[in-house]
């Protein structure tokens, strides 16, 4: 298995891999939905305002990330992991956490501060979020499902209080994935 920011000439692959992870685990209509929030943010979000990743085997992509910029009214330099995607037969085998892992590591290589997701708390927290009160770190959209609310610190031990509003890039700023 290979490790590597995505190529650019693989963005139907992506979002095909998407389109089928969640059309397997949540139903079709989910896997549409996420497979074109993939796309629409591979091709619609500023190149400093993202990062993506890929797992691929035998010339094959079986899994993939994509980070995007989260900002704030103050200074916080920080992204927010959504979504993430491992082709149904790889799954189990931690090939998600050793992507999201080689994700977190480059964000800390160019000096993001912090990193948020939304998602299962007991799988992210393998990969070193908690759950995280909204009156710390305000979520940029209502949640649906408050639990799933994450974050992680990728310069110290503990996230400090963040006043004011968050934001997300256009692609995820709609109510229905939050």
């Amino acid at each position: 298995m290979k490790l590597s920011t995505y190529n650019p000439s693989n963005i139907e692959e992506i979002k095909q891999l998407f389109t089928k992870t969640f059309s397997d685990s949540e139903g079709q209509s989910e896997g549409l939905l996420i497979g074109d929030l993939a796309y629409d943010l591979l091709t619609n979000t500023d190149g400093h305002d993202l990062y993506s990743f890929v797992a691929s085997a035998n010339d094959l992509i079986i899994g993939s990330i994509i980070l995007s910029r989260l900002t704030f009214e103050g200074e916080v330099n920080a992204f927010i992991l959504s979504p993430v995607a491992i082709h149904t037969s790889y799954q189990g085998k931690g090939i998600g956490q050793k992507l999201i892992n080689f994700g977190l590591n480059t964000l800390k290589e160019n000096e993001v501060e912090l990193a948020f997701t939304y998602g299962d708390p007991i799988f992210y927290s393998k990969v070193g979020f908690s759950i995280i009160a909204e009156k710390v770190v305000k979520a940029p959209l209502k949640l649906t499902y408050p639990e799933g609310w994450l974050g992680q610190s990728l310069v110290s031990d503990e996230i400090k209080p963040i006043k004011g509003n968050s934001f997300c890039v256009e692609a995820l700023n709609k109510p229905e994935l939050w």
